[in-house]
């Protein structure tokens, strides 16, 4: 069973967080579905890692800021017979940053706010983890203990 992550982009703009969707692409697992970015975590990799280079595939950004969510993702997967337990970070885009450059996996990316989340996310706890994000960034609760510091 392969080690996957979770990574919730997010970028701030007054009192607002929006997160970053990305629609998957009609040839990939979970086509046409609109998702966060994850991945799988490659061999001699730690989670966090595999976060940071999937925000990097598949999108082209680097973090503003980089943290772990204090949650998992935790679901029962059907096929595998196995509880999956996928860690979950945020990447904190900087408004100003370059245009997305979409790999192969995704066909279109959008910016959403709080109440369009259950529009586009069916899995429930990818829809819990957002609005965790977006309650610890908005009442400014956001650890140290959980900030991951940028290796560039």
């Amino acid at each position: 069973m392969s080690r996957l992550v979770d990574l919730y982009a997010y970028r701030t703009g007054g009192e607002e967080v929006k997160i970053l969707i990305l629609k998957r692409s009609p040839d990939v697992m979970y086509a046409g579905q609109w998702r966060m970015i994850g991945g799988k975590v490659e061999s001699g990799e730690k989670a966090y890692e595999a976060a940071q280079r999937e925000l990097s595939e598949e999108t082209g950004w680097k973090p503003q800021t980089f943290w772990t969510l204090p949650s998992v993702n935790q679901f029962y997967d059907v096929k595998s017979d196995t509880i999956q337990q996928i860690p979950a970070f945020a990447a904190e885009i900087a408004t100003q940053s370059a245009p997305i450059n979409l790999n192969y996996e995704h066909v279109e990316a959008r910016w959403i706010r709080k109440e369009q989340i259950s529009d586009y996310i069916w899995w429930p706890e990818q829809r819990r983890l957002m609005k965790l994000l977006i309650s610890i960034v908005t009442q400014n609760k956001l650890l140290d203990e959980w900030i991951i510091p940028n290796k560039s």
